[in-house]
Order: structure tokens, then sequence, then C-alpha cells
């Protein structure tokens, strides 16, 4: 018989199916066909070996006749459906009467196939299907076990953020990175001052790969403690892709545009009544490049590098606010003088304009750059004045630099 098999798919390629069958023709024409499939399969001629294998090789599906001596396959699906539950078993059978259907599938089959099996191409996609199945409610319940620990844990910071504004506030920078750190030879140094006890500012950075930096700052609408639970919602948010990558998943964490399609469905799917700016950035720190993507943050980080002095402006929306948005791209070598800064526009509203007594401007902090080195200590000079009071607005300060 010719065999047309499609691709085995790379997530089934090492599943192990248990053959269960008293006819030797039968059971050993579909362990070879569903070898040559790519599959590693083991046989049982009856019931009772069926139970011994099934115990002692784990198998990831199980494949038995319904009509066999000793233990016939309704009393064998009964005993593995009690032994292990979540394991898919498709009954083949020459029977073919509707109670048995019914049956089987009451006591736990997912599928029935009915003998003689003339086309094996059917008996393969039925094997697809149920592996398909079962790694699909696999994936979903761990999704859904992380989902309701990150709600938890969320629920668990806003009980804090509404009982103890204080206790909110340390839950809230234990979240955010180191102040200053090292990685990859790229240097990483912030400072965030919340104008209540509570920020709506955020920052982060962290180890994709051995090859990939991601980092972003975060300006969530509003103050107080609706913001800052936004901002501990973002940093949950950023883990799954995150850990998609590092399996192997998906690669959306190192595509800044798609991270923020993610961000914001996630956000708007929330119906949070919030918005949030971002600017995110990722560092390939083998070819020396920088990939971001700009969503409405303002004032936009301002690039120092041996061609001059740019501000990385777009004109993507904010996160949260139209389901219809789009974010773009942007991609630029980085050298050995390589320093971003990223301000909130909580800075410019520190250093009101004398003539119009409105923020100053992004063309304010160009000229502030200009005259001044980019660090820390000088950045926050001008918010020296709200030393004994809070200032208007959340204020942060994000430098990122090549060592």
């Amino acid at each position: 018989m010719e065999k047309a098999h499609s691709p085995l798919d790379p997530s089934l390629a090492s599943k192990t199916i248990l053959v269960i069958d008293d006819e030797q023709l039968v059971r050993e024409s579909m362990a070879i066909y569903l070898e040559d499939s790519g599959f590693k399969v083991i046989q049982a001629e009856d019931g009772q070996q069926g139970v011994v294998l099934f115990c002692e090789f784990n198998p990831d599906l199980v494949l038995c006749d319904l009509r066999m001596p000793e233990m016939d396959g309704m009393t064998l699906l009964k005993e593995l459906s009690e032994l292990s539950p979540d394991t898919p078993v498709i009954i083949i059978s020459g029977v073919g009467q509707i109670h048995d259907v019914v049956e089987a599938l009451r006591f736990g089959a997912l599928d029935y196939l009915v003998k003689p099996i003339n086309d094996m191409a059917v008996l393969e996609n039925a094997v697809k299907n149920a592996l398909h199945r079962t790694h699909l409610e696999v994936e979903n319940q761990v999704y859904k076990d992380e989902l309701e620990t990150a709600n938890h844990e969320l629920a668990k910071n806003l009980d804090l953020l509404q009982k103890d504004q204080e206790a909110g506030r340390q839950a809230q920078m234990q979240l955010l990175p180191p102040k200053e750190s090292y990685l990859k030879g790229f240097h990483f140094q912030h400072i965030i001052i919340p104008s209540l006890n509570l920020s709506g500012d955020f920052i982060d950075y962290f180890e994709i790969s051995s090859r990939y930096l991601g980092f972003y700052i975060a300006d969530v609408s509003g103050h107080g403690s609706a913001a800052a639970f936004v901002t501990m919602m973002l940093k949950s948010l950023f883990n799954q892709p995150l850990r998609n990558f590092k399996t192997g998943s998906d690669e959306i964490i190192i595509n800044p545009e798609q991270l923020m399609d993610y961000l914001n469905n996630e956000f708007i799917n929330a119906n949070l009544g919030k918005h949030i700016t971002l600017f995110y950035g990722v560092i390939d720190s083998e070819d020396n490049t920088l990939r971001y993507c700009v969503a409405g943050q303002y004032p936009a980080p301002i690039l120092l590098a041996k061609s001059g002095i740019q501000l990385l402006k777009d004109d993507g929306f904010p996160l949260g606010l139209f389901e219809w948005a789009s974010f773009k791209s942007q991609q630029l070598n980085i050298d050995s003088q390589f320093q971003l800064l990223m301000v909130s526009d909580g800075w410019l509203e520190t250093i009101p304009n004398e003539a119009s007594g409105k923020p100053a401007s992004e063309q304010f902090l160009l000229e502030f750059i200009n005259q001044q080195p980019i660090e820390l200590s000088t950045l926050l000079a001008p918010v020296k004045q709200y030393q004994k009071k809070n200032p208007p607005d959340d204020v942060t300060v994000f430098i990122v630099e090549k060592e």
C-alpha cells in the first residue's frame, strides 16, 4: 500500500503509542504504519499485557481493540482511565454498533474507529488530532494555572495598595530591576520619583537570551494606586512572551511591533480605563543593533552616538486605547559611544516655561543634553526643588549606554 505521510509536527516526534489488539496482522500493520510516520510504537496482544506495558512505558496515546479475550477493550478503557485519566485512548473495533461507541466515549475514549481500516491515513490523522488536542489541553491548563497565579499575585498586590500605600509602594518597588546593572557590555541605570507614594511610571530591563537584551519605559495615565496596579500588570504581561521565546514557542519578545500589538490587545481586553505610553527596545549584542518601537512615549527617547543626537520619535498610539492601532519597529546601529536617555513627561513638568508657565518641551530637553553630560545626578538637578514636597508628576530617568 502506497503511503503519503504528511510531515510530522516536531512536537509529536517523540510521542509513544501503545497498540493493543489480539489480531497480530492488524496490530502489526498499524504499528508499522505509525512507526513509518515517525512515532515510537509498543505492541500488546491482549488487555492484560496492555496494562502492564502501559504502566511500564507511560505512552502518550493508546489504540485499543474493543473485542479481545481475557480482558476486553471496555474493561481495559475503564482501568486505563483510572490509571491515567489524561492519556487519550482511541477505540478500534470491527463491531461498529452505536451503543459500543457511546459506551466507549462515556468511559473516556477520545475517538472511535471502525475496522477494517482500509485507509491507514485515517488512523494517522486520528492519532495526530488526538495528540494535538491533548497537547493543547496541557498547554491551556499550564496557561490557566499561570494566569490564576498571576491574578492571585495581582489581587494580593492590589489589596496591599488599597490597604496600605507604603506597603503598596514597597510591593511596586520590588518589581523594579536594580537601580544600576551591567549586562553583556551595556550599562543600565534608573531612578523613579513618584508624585505620590505609588508611581504610574515603570521601567524594566532584562536578558532575553545570550544574544538579546530587552528594556522599556512606561507611563500609565493618572497617578496613585490605580496607575500603579497597571504597572504591575505590565510587568506580568511581559513574562509570557519572554517565557515563550525561551521555550521556542514564538519570537514576539524580540519583535517590538508584535509585542506592542500583544500588549495593546491585552490592555483593551482588560478594560482598565487606563492607557499606557511605552518605549520598548531590543539590543542585539552580536550585530550591535537596537530595534525599537514607540507607543506614544513623550518625551521621545534621545540617542547620542557618533552620528550626533536624535529623538527616537514615531507616530504610534498609546496602548489600551484603540483596537485598530498599529505599530512599527525601527532599527539602527549602535556604536561604542552609544547612549540612550529616557525620561518621563514628569521630568519636563519640573521645569515650567517661564513665559507660558507650561511644562518644558522636548526641545528644552535636547538643549539641556547638548549642554550637560548624560548622568543621573545632572538630570536630577531640576527635581531638587521638590525635596520637601512631591513633584507635580511621577519623574523617571532611565539611561542605557555601552560600557
